[in-house]
């Protein structure tokens, strides 16, 4: 019958609060005052483009490969 009563109880206590569905806050009075700080340094650009060590090699040639495809089939 306690645990009742302070269950009732504190759902009394506990307050419904309303906000508004939309703030809106007006800037146009207001002046902004301040300096533009930029970061030190300069921009660094490569022109060449970077090498890498292929792990794959392209054959150029085909030729024996595809006779020898061709014997195979026969």
């Amino acid at each position: 019958m306690t645990l009742l009563f302070l269950l009732l109880n504190a759902y009394a206590d506990e307050t419904n609060v309303i906000y508004k569905k939309k703030t809106e806050i007006d800037f146009e009075a207001v002046d902004i005052e301040g300096q533009l700080k930029k970061p030190q340094g300069s921009l660094v650009s490569e022109q060449q483009r970077a090498i890498f060590n292929p792990l794959v090699k392209i054959r150029q040639e085909w030729h024996l490969e595809m006779i020898d495809s061709v014997n195979d089939i026969e």
